[in-house]
């Protein structure tokens, strides 16, 4: 399980993704995630899947790599398909003692599950074409405006760089604890949640130091390299569009007003359910 989570890995990979400005992906996602809750019809998750396929096959991320990270997220989603599925009313379907399948349930249930899919890959594939220190840099030029009024953006964007960069670093470090304690005994893939939960209590004391310990060497590097915050700082890579953003913007355009199209007349397109 824990090397199916991907999410903040980095792919590397010569793409058209890869070489786009990382403000230009940033935007997009938030596009993205928009307009997955802008509809409720077939056409428009045909429409956002038909999108979706077209941005992976794009990037060159394998996706089978994609598909992986959805591993992790296996409980959240059968929980956001089951409380959909049974508690929302409507005309009933299927009813076994007091458990009541609607048809609203059930449309409910399938477009929510889509939903998050859709909300994970797209976030996802944000993380796997852009680098920490592109993320940084587009973050803190998104949220420059906000320092007129004495927001602190350049500390904000570096402490979501860092938090992302450490993910797959705790990861890793998780699963290296995980095999030590396995190589003595330990057991955490047998008996059910409840045990298996119990078994990875060990884990968190090492963790924790770990992550301290790693917090520290980072603090104490960026000291001694004389970080002192972002003001009055240079970049070594500035950010500059370029044509081919201007295009992505473009596309991103079309796709978000084919969505909104869809979503004022979805009243008037017959669904499949």
């Amino acid at each position: 399980m824990i090397r199916d989570i991907t999410i903040g890995q980095y792919y590397p990979v010569d793409s058209i993704l890869h070489h786009l400005d990382p403000r230009v992906k940033l935007n997009g996602t938030l596009l993205f995630i928009i307009s997955i809750f802008l509809f409720d019809t077939f056409y428009g998750y045909i429409a956002v899947t038909l999108f979706l396929l077209s941005i992976i096959k794009m990037s060159k991320v394998p996706f089978k790599f994609i598909v992986k990270g959805l591993k992790a997220i296996i409980i959240i989603l059968l929980f956001t398909v089951f409380f959909n599925l049974f508690l929302t009313r409507g005309d009933i379907l299927v009813q076994v003692g007091f458990l009541k399948i609607s048809k609203q349930g059930l449309h409910s249930a399938l477009f929510m599950g889509l939903r998050l899919i859709f909300l994970i890959l797209g976030s996802s594939l944000m993380t796997f074409t852009t680098t920490p220190n592109q993320l940084t840099d587009g973050l803190e030029k998104l949220l420059w405006p906000l320092s007129y009024i004495k927001v602190p953006v350049h500390e904000i964007a570096m402490m979501m760089s860092i938090a992302l960069r450490f993910i797959p670093i705790l990861l890793e470090e998780t699963d290296k604890i995980m095999k030590a304690q396995m190589a003595r005994g330990a057991d955490f893939e047998s008996g059910g949640i409840i045990k298996r939960a119990k078994g990875l209590i060990p884990l968190l004391v090492p963790l924790f130091v770990s992550a301290f310990r790693r917090a520290n060497d980072l603090a104490m590097a960026m000291e001694a390299r004389c970080y002192r915050g972002g003001k009055g700082r240079t970049k070594m890579k500035p950010l500059h569009y370029k044509g081919r953003d201007g295009l992505a913007y473009v596309f991103l355009l079309v796709y978000f007003a084919l969505v909104i199209v869809i979503s004022i007349f979805e009243n008037r397109l017959p669904t499949l359910l």
